[in-house]
């Protein structure tokens, strides 16, 4: 910017007090700056795998034994089970088959079947 452009800036600005930094700035400028540094030095620290790897096993061992205790693992059942049930069933349960399947016979013969022909 040239002084031409604008005249009236530039005396305000001749005008206005110069401003002279303390002489303790560059020290306290660089103390925050140590000061930011440590503290992402804490995060990372934190995040190290030293700690990330301990902390994650017993997390997983947490979740896992929760699940366990949440949903037992049931007993898968065996291939000779279902002989089990069959010598379970009653002697009359073989009767009332039997005549149910006597039933079904005498249904397939027709004899429910709709005659359209016939009246009532």
């Amino acid at each position: 910017m040239r002084r031409e452009d604008d005249e009236q800036l530039w005396e305000l600005l001749g005008r206005a007090a110069e401003y002279k930094p303390s002489p303790f700035f560059a020290r306290n400028v660089l103390r925050q700056i140590r000061q930011k540094r440590g503290t992402t030095e804490t995060v990372r620290a934190w995040l190290s795998w030293r700690r990330l790897l301990p902390a994650s096993a017993v997390l997983a061992a947490t979740v896992a034994g929760i699940l366990v205790l949440q949903h037992p693992l049931k007993p898968q059942s065996q291939p000779g089970g279902d002989a089990d049930v069959v010598a379970k069933i009653d002697p009359q349960d073989y009767e009332v088959v039997a005549d149910l399947d006597d039933l079904l016979a005498t249904d397939e013969n027709g004899v429910w079947e709709d005659n359209s022909n016939s009246t009532l």
